[in-house]
């Protein structure tokens, strides 16, 4: 059985030298790929590649194997999958306070701050029914959720249930927080 281990690093002069001997394979990408995989020469002492042509498209990478005199550009290919950044932080993390959800209700007599996304589904569950309705029917819950959390998708859910002609407050709780726990998987 052959061992293989990748590194993944944007400063390779910093990384010690030994390890970057062991090194076969270099992929560098982004604007200053060919800057990185100079970098890596000189960290090990070795003549840089050949890399034919100029600055790398968007989709390309540069593809060294060390045994070989040239860097090659390669395509590289897109994504299967949705990325979704920062689930971690929206679920459980801290958001500032200009970025939380804030439960007023109708006559702003409350102050009741979400700072992430379970605090949300927590907060939707204890706060009275005229609140809830209130911030449901402005959709100020989609409009939080589209601008702040950056999830369109969920927010367009969401969106659909505040649009309900007669969804009542319990029913719209429970619609709501299956959907964040369907995008987000809470904790139990």
């Amino acid at each position: 059985m052959t061992e293989a281990m990748m590194f993944i690093t944007v400063h390779p002069e910093e990384v010690a030298r030994s390890v970057l001997a062991s090194v076969v394979i270099v992929i560098a990408v982004g604007s200053s790929a060919q800057e990185t995989i100079g970098r890596f020469s000189r960290a090990i002492n070795q003549p840089p590649p050949v890399i034919a042509g100029s600055d790398l498209k968007p989709d390309e990478v540069l593809f060294w194997a060390r045994q070989s005199d040239a860097a090659h550009k390669l395509t590289r290919l897109p994504g299967r999958t949705e990325r979704r950044r920062h689930q971690r932080k929206y679920a459980e993390g801290k958001l500032s306070p200009e970025q939380s959800f804030y439960c007023r209700g109708p006559k702003g007599k409350l102050n009741l701050r979400a700072q992430n996304l379970i605090l949300f589904v927590q907060l939707a569950e204890g706060v009275d029914d005229e609140t809830w309705i209130y911030h449901l029917q402005n959709g100020d819950y989609s409009q939080w959720l589209r601008d702040v959390i950056k999830d369109e998708a969920l927010a367009q859910e969401v969106e659909r249930i505040e649009k309900l002609p007669k969804v009542t407050p319990n029913e719209g709780r429970r619609l709501i927080r299956a959907l964040v726990e369907k995008h987000y998987t809470l904790p139990a």
